[in-house]
């Protein structure tokens, strides 16, 4: 059930850390497909979760089908999280609710049509604002949290595409390729604080933004693609391809010369 937001200083929230209890997870981007099906997973192990998107509806029907999938606790909170100047707020309301953070999960991001993106500047920036500039704002105030306290798990849902930018989704490739590059740094940065930043770097999953894609069709199954996510913030896995066949295909990729990279079709 939605609250109102409550304003606290970063200081003033409890840590609350306890390695045997049920994991305290803030979703951010909650709605969007592999968060869904990630948030399902953690539901069934009893943890307490708070869920943050922009769509009441839907987030109000996810919040009841976790709860009786088993989870311990289900906070939620509406918001736009290109609205940056409401994130301090909202992120120590839900760190309040939880009464600490184990993990932070962010999986915002949008995919506005290419064409369209090379004709205007507007819907270009758009893109990039929402993939990068927004988590990055909501990464230093969590980074600054879980490092005051010398814990906690960052995993941050980028993309393959961020990896080369290639002309048929350059612009969304950016917007990824400017998140890794944050994530990589931010990780040197906290690591030794021993917080984990972990980049999630997803080949094409069926999922309803892709939907309409051409060949949807051979896309990842969401459930394993969110099953494999599970797994790696567990593990403190620092940088996660998955399904993990992009690995070598993006490493591939990366090392096409510009002179034979430019003409192929991609």
């Amino acid at each position: 059930m939605s609250t109102p937001l409550v304003t606290r200083s970063l200081d003033a929230i409890d840590a609350g850390f306890d390695a045997n209890a049920p994991q305290k997870i803030l979703v951010l981007g909650a709605t969007s497909g592999i968060a869904e099906a990630t948030c399902r997973i953690w539901a069934e192990r009893g943890a307490h979760l708070f869920l943050v998107a922009r769509n009441a509806d839907k987030l109000a029907a996810l919040a009841a089908d976790l709860k009786l999938r088993g989870a311990a606790y289900v906070g939620t909170a509406v918001a736009n999280l290109d609205d940056t100047e409401q994130h301090p707020t909202l992120l120590a309301h839900a760190v309040n609710s939880l009464a600490g953070l184990d993990v932070a999960y962010l999986a915002l991001g949008i995919m506005t049509d290419q064409a369209q993106a090379e004709q205007h500047f507007e819907q270009a920036a758009h893109m990039i604002y929402t993939n990068f500039l927004a988590p990055v704002s909501l990464l230093t105030w969590l980074a600054n949290y879980c490092a005051q306290r010398h814990a906690g798990v960052l995993a941050v849902i980028s993309s393959v595409a961020g990896d080369r930018g290639r002309k048929s989704n350059y612009v969304y490739g950016a917007s990824k390729a400017g998140l890794t590059a944050f994530l990589a740094g931010l990780r040197n940065r906290v690591d030794r604080e021993g917080v984990t930043v972990m980049t999630i770097k997803p080949g094409p999953v069926k999922t309803a933004m892709t939907a309409g894609m051409k060949g949807s069709e051979k896309f990842a199954d969401v459930k394993k693609v969110a099953a494999a996510i599970g797994k790696a913030i567990d593990k403190r896995v620092d940088v996660l391809y998955v399904p993990s066949i992009w690995l070598p295909i993006m490493l591939v990729i990366r090392h096409i010369p510009d002179r034979i990279f430019k003409k192929l079709n991609l």
